[in-house]
């Protein structure tokens, strides 16, 4: 982690005496107490101290930088029928690609911060105060003039999308200068992970900034059009640790075809020329080939009751995250995000309320 002398020197008297002043921190190092609190300050925007009480943060966060929005989802109770009304039940809940990873995250046990942009209104009051009540530090999720982000879903009687219609206008405001006010808990996370929903030069920026402080970075590119936006910025003097397409996303990543299995293989060694040392493809219900460096392994779905498929996507990347922090071996981490997705989809919730590192574990073990 990127801290200066200073900030070192604060760490090891609070290491020492957690409950210590900032004056007698001061006393102690020759300083103003003014001088502490802007350390202290600046330590806290680094993720290295929590909350109050100076509390120190051992393990490494993830910096989630992404869309927050508000869900809106209608169900039909029979098989969809387009140009007409359909009979079915509606609901509404925070949502965002990235909101929704940094839930998952957290609710799974990893600290983690977000980085967005909701409305001044009353949904941007309630995606904001549900986030934070899950557990994510939302510090730097910027409140915009723009009314918030809404993600409309229509889903079949077996849970399956039929069409979704995303207003992301508010995250369009998250440009460079939103991802620069984070540089410091950008260049000291453990990993930071990217929603495609981003414009392209703010996605630039944020990896830009994280290679050159060593920071491992994931990109999900989320859609055909992001994923084909995205393309140029997938790059050598770009390294990503990781890159998680599905088929049509990695054929506009690439612009090969991948129509076959061969196909995909191929495709996911020219991502690998370009810098990303992890490609994870998910393929639906067959499950994911992950391709790394040293080889490439074929991942089974873990089987699943399908209530509601919205949030699959994103239980499957932060679960991932989470193991890789966790320790676990990219293919071991996969195969833990795979639990944690049909845990995910058997839910009527897109970030289901009761999901723990336990649960997935304990659901990985249950798989055939």
């Amino acid at each position: 982690m990127s801290l200066t002398d200073r900030e070192q020197e604060i760490v090891a008297l609070l290491r020492r005496d957690p409950l210590i002043g900032s004056e007698a921190i001061a006393d102690a190092l020759g300083t103003t107490r003014q001088a502490v609190n802007v350390h202290l300050s600046n330590l806290g925007k680094k993720g290295v101290i929590l909350g109050r009480g100076y509390v120190l943060s051992e393990a490494p966060a993830v910096v989630v930088i992404g869309g927050a929005n508000m869900d809106v989802k209608a169900r039909s109770t029979r098989t969809a029928v387009v140009a007409t009304s359909n009979p079915g039940t509606g609901s509404m809940a925070p949502g965002g690609v990235g909101r929704n990873i940094a839930e998952n995250l957290a609710r799974l046990g990893t600290r983690t911060h977000l980085v967005a942009a909701i409305g001044s209104d009353a949904l941007g009051d309630q995606v904001l105060a549900a986030t934070s009540a899950a557990g994510v530090h939302v510090e730097h999720v910027r409140r915009s003039a723009r009314a918030t982000g809404t993600y409309t879903a229509v889903l079949d009687a077996t849970g399956e999308l039929v069409v979704a219609v995303a207003d992301m206008t508010a995250t369009d405001e998250l440009g460079p200068d939103r991802v620069n006010a984070a540089r410091d808990l950008v260049t000291t996370a453990g990993l930071l992970v990217l929603d495609g929903n981003l414009a392209p030069d703010t996605l630039a920026f944020a990896v830009e900034l994280a290679a050159a402080a060593g920071v491992r970075t994931v990109l999900e590119p989320v859609s055909v059009p992001k994923a084909a936006a995205a393309a140029h910025l997938v790059e050598a003097s770009r390294p990503l640790f990781a890159i998680t397409p599905n088929r049509d996303e990695l054929a506009a990543l690439t612009g090969l075809r991948v129509g076959t299995d061969r196909q995909v293989r191929a495709a996911a060694r020219q991502l690998h020329d370009r810098g990303v040392t992890h490609v994870w493809v998910r393929l639906g219900a067959r499950g994911s080939l992950l391709s790394s460096p040293d080889g490439e392994v074929a991942l089974a779905a873990v089987p699943a009751d399908v209530v509601d498929v919205t949030g699959a996507g994103d239980a499957l990347l932060a679960a991932f995250c989470h193991g890789i922090l966790a320790g676990d071996d990219p293919a071991a981490a996969a195969a833990y995000a795979h639990a944690a997705a049909a845990l995910t989809i058997a839910s009527t919730h897109t970030v289901r309320p009761d999901l723990t590192d336990r649960l997935v574990r304990t659901r990985l073990k249950e798989a055939p």
